[in-house]
């Protein structure tokens, strides 16, 4: 996740009052995109959920905490 302004090949959408910047291919291949910020034990930080599948030897498929 990093700040950035939209291009023309971004998809913007909002959740919880929050806009995101996105690829449309990502975004048309990941959505529904879910955000949330969590708090655990360990830290805190947004945990992203999408419809896309985890890559077999990936770390950060359809759930990341980033």
């Amino acid at each position: 996740m990093a700040l950035d302004e939209p291009k023309k090949e971004d998809e913007v959408f909002e959740e919880k009052g929050t806009k995101y910047i996105i690829d449309k291919d990502i975004y048309n291949q990941a959505k529904p995109i879910n955000v949330d910020f969590v708090s655990t034990p360990r830290g805190s930080g947004f945990k992203l959920t999408s419809s896309l599948a985890p890559d077999d030897g990936g770390t950060c498929g359809s759930s990341c905490s980033c």
